[in-house]
């Protein structure tokens, strides 16, 4: 039996940028009285900053405020049998500009959720890491059918 750690690498910053340019859903971590809140979001990259609508909410609240935040979204390639995740920190705000706004939409930015969502929020990074690493061989009479490494080793 393997009992060897595995492997952890950090991701380029070239390889996080490539990752947030092919992801599509990430989840926004924000303050709010105090407290963490995170909502999961689709998002556009725009000029090397991510850029999300929203209706009137806590998010909305947060961009105002020129708030911190952070997006992260991550994911499992079965072929290399690697996980991965990219974090990004920084300040948002609100995209006033109407011609901001349709160069956003001209990238895709479509609400996947329905309802109003006119408000334009951008996260402009000042932080952003990725890691990889190796997954475990799942114990395939315990590991959930549902779970994604099953494919990989049955």
């Amino acid at each position: 039996m393997d009992t060897a750690a595995p492997s952890t690498g950090n991701l380029s910053y070239d390889a996080c940028w490539e990752l947030l340019a092919a992801g599509i859903v990430g989840r926004l971590a924000v303050i709010v009285d105090g407290r963490p809140e995170i909502f999961p979001l689709n998002y556009v990259l725009d000029r090397r900053s991510i850029v999300f609508r929203s209706s009137g909410g806590t998010k909305l609240w947060g961009a105002q405020a020129a708030r911190a935040a952070a997006l992260e979204i991550d994911g499992y390639d079965p072929q290399l049998q690697e996980a991965w995740s990219v974090v990004v920190t920084g300040d948002t705000e609100v995209i006033s500009r109407q011609e901001e706004k349709d160069a956003v939409d001209a990238l895709g930015l479509e609400p996947w959720q329905p309802g109003e969502k006119s408000h334009y929020i951008r996260l402009a990074p000042q932080v952003l890491t990725g890691r990889q690493f190796k997954v475990s061989r799942p114990d395939l009479w315990n590991t959930r059918l549902s779970d994604a490494r099953r494919s990989t080793f049955e």
